[in-house]
Order: structure tokens, then sequence, then C-alpha cells
């Protein structure tokens, strides 16, 4: 199998807006695309400026979540028309990238 590209998306929310569950069912349930992988953040600001971390001491329930998937372009392009609904404007980016494969 050679190399083949696909499209990588990161999608930027936290947990308190409460769409991991929502975005986890569409990307893997309906869509069931190549890969998803769902990151909680130690750290980080957005729009606000409005610094969120977390310690020992303090467990915050509104810490950054960064959800990435991939798939084959014509595919993702439609996925992300789905996902406008549920993803803030300028909470996603997207990329070519090449999948490594067995010769």
């Amino acid at each position: 199998m050679k190399n083949w590209d696909v499209t990588m998306v990161r999608i930027y929310c936290s947990e308190a807006e409460h769409k991991l569950e929502p975005m986890l069912a569409l990307l893997h349930d309906q869509e069931q695309v190549a890969g998803v992988t769902a990151f909680r953040g130690i750290a980080g600001f957005g729009r606000s400026g409005k610094m969120h971390s977390a310690s020992l001491l303090d467990l915050s329930l509104d810490m950054p979540l960064v959800i990435e998937f991939f798939d084959k372009p014509e595919k993702v392009q439609r996925i992300m028309q789905d996902l406008k609904e549920l993803v803030k404007p300028g909470h996603m980016v997207s990329w070519r990238a090449k999948i490594n494969a067995s010769e």
C-alpha cells in the first residue's frame, strides 16, 4: 500500500461547552472517520484571553479540549460542513497530510 493523502482537522473547545460527546458520536458512530483523538489541555486561553489551567489543588472542569480527526479529503469536507453547527467560527483548522503505509 502506498502513502495516501488525508485531511487532518483540529477542533478547539472547552469542557464547559459539553461538545465532546456529540462530536465523538458524530465522528465515530455516524461518520466512522479513519481516526479520532481527544486531548485535554493542562493550560490554555482563547479569544477572551482568560487563562485556564489545572493543578493538583484545583482540577478545573473548564479545561481546553482539542479534538483531532482525519480521513479522505472529500469525506472530511462534508463532515466539516456538518460540524459548523457544533463548532464556533475560528475554532476548527484543517490541513493536508500523508498517511505512512506499508509497501
